[in-house]
């Protein structure tokens, strides 16, 4: 990172409080910036803005460069005169369901983009710069075509050029109409982001290690794949059992054809996080092992269970990004020594997670006793159970041995003697993650505010309830007075 000890906090733009069914990028969100500026901390962190597809999970989208359009803020649209107070008025929700927000909320965008002057000389420039036109055609021809891209006529499927100006004009509006999605998300983005900025807030990213099979980057880019001649993959990503899944992680993204990445001296890559440090202040990349070495399945497979590891591009990937403190590497789940030696090549800080801290062994690279200073801690991530969630599923005898280890370690570190139940539990974990050598502590939203496993953000391996964790209101003074306390009590 710089070299500072510093706080962040751990809160999607989805999670948000708000009027119209998921968080945006309007007042909501400027508030939130302004509340953790206030509590002293200094990072905000978000998972990936991309806009979601099939099962709603922010790490699998259309396009890895695309803006959720969900989360274009309504009232700024009415702002503009391009929706009406009744309409507002309709797309009133609390509870976020997706299949209905996909129902209610493109009709609604679609309106806007009607009133909008599409002539503009703004929206102009910003169409041809040509930054999102993949994703525009790739859209467009969603729309029209409906189905995988695999699934589409050949000239289409294969770009030929004449296919692609054809769908380029005979459906201009439709094609103008996902440019503006991404016009207006990237205009708020971009005033969120200052206003951050302005407040002394900075703002940590997250970028997939992968995309999706049925994304814009793989019908443009396929020979960065490993696909077959219909462009369907061969091989596809996940990881083998562990501790989340005893048959391991079957994720389907297909896995890139690193050496056709090599040939081209990374430019795709190089261009994907050379975007992503001009979006966010800091990124964080997921599954970073698979830069190491990756766990690859047969298409068609029903498990993750009998995959083998292939070789990555190691350190390579990252010789033309220059992004001193800048790139958090996400080094969970099945480490080795080579991951090891990539992080100390590249430097890059790696992650500690603190429910994962107190097994008893003296190993334990999340016991708060052994986390290094060059790393980000957490009391959790978006795909573990709260603080508070964690101790409920444990039995009488696993929680007396957890807590009794806990309160060592608090004791070690020379923390305040650990309150009775599970919120002294919590605040323990938060006073863990605050003294802790890391220069950086982020605490998810959910465990500043003691929520339960009712409000966890992920649970892998499963869909259907994900991603739907959202704040009622802003979070109360009283819980960022908590924060604030321990962030200037640790020297944060």
């Amino acid at each position: 990172m710089n070299g500072k000890r510093e706080a962040g906090v751990l809160c999607h733009i989805s999670s948000l409080n708000g009027e119209y069914a998921i968080g945006s990028l309007g007042k909501e969100a400027h508030k939130f910036a302004k509340l953790l500026a206030k509590s002293g901390v200094t990072y905000w962190q978000i998972l990936p803005l991309v806009q979601t597809g099939f099962g709603d999970s922010p790490y699998q989208s259309v396009s890895c460069t695309s803006g959720n359009p969900y989360f274009i803020d309504l009232p700024l649209l009415k702002e503009e005169g391009l929706l009406t107070k009744e309409e507002l008025k309709g797309a009133r929700a609390q509870e976020l369901d997706y299949g209905r927000l996909y129902e209610e909320r493109y009709p609604l965008l679609r309106k806007a983009f009607s009133r909008f002057n599409f002539d503009g000389e703004a929206f102009r420039a910003f169409v041809k710069r040509g930054e999102f036109e993949d994703y525009a055609l790739f859209m467009t021809a969603k729309t029209v075509y409906g189905g995988s891209f695999p699934d589409w006529d050949e000239p289409l499927k294969h770009r030929d050029p004449e296919a692609l100006e054809a769908l380029r004009t005979d459906y201009h509006e439709e094609y103008l109409f996902w440019h503006f999605l991404q016009y207006k998300f990237w205009g708020q983005w971009n005033a969120l982001k200052e206003d951050c900025n302005r407040l002394g807030l900075k703002l940590i990213g997250d970028i997939p290690l992968y995309v999706a099979c049925d994304s814009a980057d793989v019908w443009a880019h396929p020979e960065l794949f490993k696909l077959g001649e219909d462009l369907r993959p061969t091989k596809v990503a996940g990881v083998p059992p562990d501790y989340f899944s005893k048959t391991g992680q079957l994720w389907g993204n297909p896995v890139y054809d690193w050496a056709a990445h090599e040939r081209e001296n990374f430019a795709w890559w190089t261009a994907r996080l050379e975007n992503a440090l001009k979006v966010y202040d800091v990124v964080r990349i997921d599954h970073f092992r698979g830069i190491d070495r990756y766990y690859e399945i047969d298409a068609g497979s029903d498990t993750a269970e009998h995959g083998v590891w292939q070789e990555g591009p190691k350190e390579k990937l990252f010789a033309n990004i220059h992004s001193k403190g800048r790139i958090i590497a996400e080094d969970l789940g099945n480490v080795d020594d080579g991951v090891r030696t990539l992080l100390k090549k590249t430097g890059f800080p790696g992650m500690r997670v603190l429910l994962f801290g107190f097994d008893g062994s003296e190993n334990n690279e999340n016991a708060p006793e052994n986390i290094v200073e060059n790393c980000v801690v957490y009391t959790g991530t978006h795909d573990n159970d709260t603080a508070i969630g964690y101790a409920d599923k444990l039995s009488a005898e696993e929680f007396i041995l957890f807590r009794s280890r806990v309160a060592q370690s608090l004791e070690a570190q020379g923390g305040s003697s650990m309150g009775a139940g599970n919120e002294g539990l919590r605040n323990a974990f938060l006073q863990l993650a605050m003294s802790s050598k890391a220069e950086l502590a982020v605490i998810p939203v959910q465990d500043i505010l003691g929520l339960d496993d009712r409000f966890r953000m992920n649970t892998p391996g499963t869909e259907g309830e994900n991603w739907t964790f959202r704040l009622k209101k802003q979070p109360a003074h009283r819980a960022m007075r908590r924060l604030k306390k321990l962030i200037k009590l640790y020297r944060r």
